[in-house]
């Protein structure tokens, strides 16, 4: 099943829209990484569990 990480889910002063979809790891990795580089987290094992356990199912395009 692959997964959604949705920035418009948190609250940021940036209003950020981005919407990273694909197989979980991948998707952990990416949001991970963005939140460092654009939101200034550290991305870290604490940031990375948050990440997965945010996650929603992507709902499939041809469904």
């Amino acid at each position: 099943m692959r997964k959604t990480a949705d920035c418009r889910e948190f609250p940021s002063e940036m209003n950020c829209t981005l919407t990273i979809s694909g197989e979980e790891e991948e998707v952990v990795r990416a949001a991970s990484e963005h939140a460092a580089s654009v939101h200034g987290h550290t991305d870290n094992p604490e940031l990375r569990t948050m990440v997965r356990e945010s996650l929603k199912d992507a709902i499939p395009e041809h469904a």
